[in-house]
């Protein structure tokens, strides 16, 4: 009797969900935004997933070293600050040699080798870059404003 009861429940709660998610209007879509951050109409877009692993050159000097590097994460700040730059951080030590990834806000791979260029890492082939499209959510640039809000050290 109780096994008939709760299967009796399970199927009106099941038909109830159903019913209800299929006459609720979705309200939450806003045309505006999703035109402005690019979106399609699944709420994604194309980005250029860069994968940084070390590169052919090494720099015994440390200042020289220590100097590119800090270029290299100025270069991180000011392509997040334009919106180019949407995710970035290091990869944990690995077999391949990566060392981080770079998700850019770019039209293409052609402009994300442009930006790629401004990095005083990569031009002194300290790191390199693997490119791929990668196809994600548009409202992925909308998280960095809340970033700054999390981070106390400055680059």
């Amino acid at each position: 009797m109780i096994q008939r009861l709760m299967l009796l429940f399970m199927l009106v709660l099941t038909c109830t969900t159903m019913e209800a998610s299929g006459q609720v209007p979705d309200t939450t879509y806003d045309k505006k935004l999703a035109d402005s951050m690019g979106a399609d109409e699944y709420g994604m877009k194309m980005y250029v997933l860069v994968l940084l692993k070390t590169g052919p050159n090494t720099v015994t000097d440390n200042v020289v070293r220590d100097s590119l590097f800090a270029g290299h994460m100025r270069n991180i700040g000011r392509l997040a600050d334009a919106g180019k730059l949407v995710v970035a951080g290091p990869l944990k030590k690995n077999e391949k040699e990566y060392r981080g990834i770079f998700i850019l806000n770019a039209t293409g791979i052609a402009e994300a080798n442009k930006l790629l260029d401004t990095d005083a890492a990569i031009r002194a082939k300290l790191l390199e870059a693997e490119l791929y499209e990668w196809y994600g959510s548009a409202a992925l640039p909308m998280y960095l404003p809340f970033y700054k809000k999390l981070e106390k050290r400055k680059m």
